[in-house]
């Protein structure tokens, strides 16, 4: 059967995992880092994606596709260069730019309506108008806006001019021939100027942002080929290269999510998300109306703060992430009244841009490394069970719990999320959800159907059972909501 290849080019990473199409067998896989920050050059990524493949990794297989950080914005010129650095979902300069877009079309409510999103800082759109005011001699060089999965295909499809490309949002060249990049509706549905329930771009909502109209990524179909690729360091010529999607998408896809699931993953950020069969529209902003990698949809509600929040109690108490686990587990419920707001970059949601973390509730008695550990675990669960509260409340099930991302290896945080969330989580085994999910939907367009493969389920569910704690989501939605001067 054919090999394929699936792509996470994540914040921290880029992850290849090369898959069986027909069942899904991992065959081979590589790993390369990328370098810390908000804003980074792409290049980056493709030094990064040629690191990871080195040695033929992708020889011999049928298709390849990418999935990638969501948001990052990519301002190409006419001749398809990179203008600037991207700058990434996870920075916050464009915070003020997104209170003046949500002012200027009507409130949240209109942009909900609009695009499915009310706009924070870290969607596309704003970081246009931020790019227009404080850097206008490089807005005004603007031709082509990209995401990350999208540029990285496109790289693999020849770049610039390249021959196994896809056409842009027009006919299919830009000035100067130029062949941009194309996307899918997943990540489109991230960008602030793509509506998931219409299924087309919102110009006038670029327009609103960057001051004029530039070109946009064709929108592929779920298993729509993005072109074929070229011969680059990193592939031979003629893999079939996928649509891609964006990070959250490809994970649903890699997990296996269907209708009645809610993926909770806690990475770099923490994201509550679930398949639904309909568009969402949710005048808070609290919940962001993002389409799917399948045609169907996928709302989520993202936090900025998550893995990182166990990294800095680690550093605070001298000890590893081991060391937090066996900690946390050792204090009681509640940590003995330590109340942590782990808004530590900023917070995504609620909309906190310039946050830091607060920390009340110390006392002589209760002033242990094991409180404080048993703090940052429970604080950073509390802002995730926030997001499951507002995924409900615009009509989304919950009928299973799955808890995924690196942190949910930790003992502590698997142990506790029970508790917090208030519902039985399950465990998949350990594993690259995103590029598996990129390696399924590329398996999809070899394997062909109106659905993505159905590889057989992973083994070894654990199901994690506690008793709900809601005297402890209780005191931490009253230090969220009484302390905003600090937290704001």
């Amino acid at each position: 059967m054919p090999l394929i290849a699936g792509v996470d080019c994540s914040t921290q990473s880029t992850k290849v995992v090369v898959r069986d199409a027909a069942t899904g067998a991992l065959a081979r896989e590589g790993r390369a880092d990328h370098p810390p920050g908000t804003e980074v050059h792409p290049e980056v990524w493709w030094r990064a994606l040629e690191a990871a493949t080195r040695g033929g990794l992708l020889d011999g297989v049928a298709a390849i596709a990418v999935g990638g950080q969501q948001h990052g914005m990519i301002a190409l010129d006419e001749r398809g260069e990179v203008v600037r650095p991207a700058i990434l979902w996870n920075d916050t300069r464009s915070a003020e730019a997104a209170e003046a877009l949500v002012r200027e079309l009507g409130g949240p409510g209109a942009w909900a309506e609009a695009v499915g999103t009310v706009p924070v800082a870290s969607i596309t759109v704003t970081k246009l108008r931020w790019l227009r005011e404080h850097e206008p001699e490089r807005a005004g060089r603007v031709a082509a806006v990209a995401l990350p999965h999208d540029w990285v295909t496109w790289m693999l499809a020849g770049g610039p001019g390249g021959a196994g490309g896809a056409g842009g949002a027009g006919d299919g060249t830009g000035t100067g021939g130029t062949r941009w990049p194309a996307t899918d509706r997943g990540d489109a549905s991230g960008t602030g100027y793509w509506s998931p329930a219409g299924g087309t771009y919102r110009t006038d909502l670029v327009e609103l942002a960057l001051g004029r109209q530039v070109e946009l990524p064709r929108v592929l179909g779920p298993s729509e080929a993005a072109g074929t690729s070229a011969a680059t360091p990193v592939a031979p010529a003629g893999a079939l290269l996928g649509p891609g999607t964006g990070d959250n998408m490809a994970a649903a896809l890699g997990v296996g999510a269907v209708e009645g699931d809610v993926v909770v993953s806690i990475g770099t950020s923490g994201t509550v998300f679930a398949v639904h069969p309909r568009p969402t529209a949710d005048p808070t902003g609290a919940v962001a109306g993002f389409a799917d990698a399948t045609g169907r949809f996928l709302p989520l509600v993202c936090t900025l703060n998550a893995a990182r929040v166990l990294e800095a109690a680690a550093r605070l108490v001298g000890t590893g992430l081991d060391g937090v686990d066996q900690l946390a587990l050792q204090a009681s419920p509640g940590a003995g009244g330590l109340v942590l707001l782990p808004y530590l970059e900023g917070e995504r949601t609620p909309n906190r841009p310039g946050a830091s973390g607060v920390l009340a509730g110390i006392r002589d008695g209760n002033a242990t490394p094991a409180n404080l550990a048993r703090a940052a675990v429970e604080g950073m669960l509390c802002g995730l069970a926030d997001g499951l509260d507002a995924l409900r409340a615009v009509g989304v099930g919950c009928e299973r719990i799955l808890l995924v991302g690196g942190a949910a290896r930790s003992r502590a945080v698997r142990e506790l999320a029970p508790a917090i969330l208030g519902a039985p989580v399950t465990v998949p085994p350990p594993g690259e959800y995103v590029a598996d999910g990129a390696a399924r939907q590329a398996a999809w367009m070899v394997e062909g159907g109106p659905e993505p493969p159905a590889w057989p389920a992973a083994e070894r569910l654990r199901t994690f059972e506690a008793d709900p704690q809601p005297r402890v989501r209780a005191r931490y939605a009253e230090l969220r909501e009484a302390a905003p001067e600090l937290a704001r």
